[in-house]
């Protein structure tokens, strides 16, 4: 069963705890520069481990040391509190580092 979108409201709230994230129509994206390629190449393994463990899957891009991460629920069509509690998880690697 597909989780419920979120409302206008709510993603901007949402976004306000999360100041490193833009709203893209139906998805929420972060850029992060990496200090080298193996440091992206770390981050994007813990990322896909910890969305493994949360069975939701962000899309990732990599470029050298740039890594583009946007989240969306596509079975339900938009943003769900799953994107947000994921956007917060990924923030929690970012930092650490």
């Amino acid at each position: 069963m597909a989780r419920p979108k979120l409302d206008d409201a709510a993603i901007a709230d949402a976004l306000r705890t999360l100041p490193r994230w833009k709203r893209v129509g139906e998805r929420i994206e972060r850029d992060f520069k990496a200090t080298s390629v193996r440091h992206a190449v770390a981050l994007i393994e813990r990322i896909a481990d910890l969305a493994e463990g949360a069975q939701h899957h962000p899309d990732l891009t990599w470029s050298y040391v740039n890594l583009h991460i946007s989240l969306t629920t596509h079975d339900s069509g938009g943003l769900t509190t799953n994107d947000v509690h994921l956007a917060r998880v990924i923030e929690d690697v970012l930092a650490d580092g």
